[in-house]
């Protein structure tokens, strides 16, 4: 009788404040829609992160006709200056392989890479590319350390790191981020607020019910409980419709959009998703549940 009560009581306040109970949904809905949003693409960065960070290789470009670095003089490496350059390279600690490129390995990666521009290749020999080692790390964050260990060396060029280019990309990403989880924040003190309200408004409307059941000897957590779970079932419910959202933009902004058109990168999978959504449910309850219990906690000590 006492469950049945209970469950009577939290139909008839979800029912009677029908409206601010939709905008407490909502709200929590959009707040933990973002939250998860947010976490998925932290996910999203430490994916290519990894993806990238490992195929990262630092080029070192030997000095050739072309070269306008003062550290060639316009003068082409020399083999002992190469071989010298080869065997320190193997040396090195932090280097985990080291490939030579030729004028003309690198002539045929150049046809390769701009098939689709004849006229390009046409007017670029195999003498106008220039040599270079291909280092790849074994830690690609030390990129500085065999940069400067090589960067003035005779015959060299210049020294590039892929990791730059990169690095770019991953902070836009970093900065949607933190952006959705700002406007997380915000939403959730909007949820708090409007749960606040819709509880306080309840006890009002059932302020006489109440008064009676304080009369009859009934427990403050008796009273609470059915305030409690008004919040809890609202917080579940949003709760519900953020997984569905964050499942519907996985499936269509990563799987149907983003994948096809950019093929040159790994993303995040379903299972990051999966263990997104009880996280989800356990927040929109927890925080509805809490915003409730202090709410009406203050409420019965009036």
């Amino acid at each position: 009788m006492r469950a049945q009560f209970i469950l009577s009581e939290i139909g008839i306040g979800l029912r009677r404040n029908l409206t601010m109970t939709v905008a407490v949904i909502l709200t929590v809905t959009i707040t933990l829609t973002m939250a998860g949003v947010g976490w998925l693409v932290h996910k999203q960065v430490d994916v290519m992160k990894d993806y990238w960070y490992d195929k990262v290789e630092v080029t070192i470009f030997l000095c050739g006709t072309n070269s306008s670095s003062g550290n060639c003089a316009g003068k082409e490496v020399t083999a002992e200056q190469r071989d010298q350059l080869n065997a320190d390279l193997h040396a090195t600690p932090q280097v985990e392989q080291v490939f030579y490129e030729s004028k003309r390995e690198a002539y045929e990666r150049f046809k390769v890479q701009f098939k689709d521009s004849p006229d390009l290749v046409r007017n670029v020999s195999a003498d106008a590319m220039p040599e270079s080692f291909r280092v790849k790390l074994k830690n690609p964050e030390q990129f500085q350390v065999v940069a400067s260990a090589y960067q003035d060396r005779p015959g060299v060029d210049a020294v590039q790191d892929l990791k730059k280019l990169l690095d770019p990309i991953f902070k836009l990403l970093g900065v949607g981020q933190k952006v959705a989880y700002i406007f997380a924040g915000v939403m959730l003190v909007a949820a708090t607020i409007l749960i606040s309200n819709t509880i306080r408004v309840a006890a009002f409307s059932r302020r006489r019910e109440t008064g009676i059941m304080r009369l009859v000897g009934a427990s403050n957590l008796y009273i609470q409980t059915p305030f409690l779970l008004e919040g809890a079932v609202a917080g579940l419910v949003g709760a519900v419709g953020a997984c569905g959202l964050v499942v519907i933009g996985k499936w269509y902004v990563v799987d149907q959009q983003l994948r096809p058109l950019l093929t040159f990168t790994n993303y995040i999978g379903w299972s990051e998703v999966v263990a997104t959504i009880p996280v989800l449910l356990l927040s929109g309850v927890l925080l509805c549940g809490l915003a409730s219990f202090f709410t009406i906690r203050r409420h019965l000590r009036v």
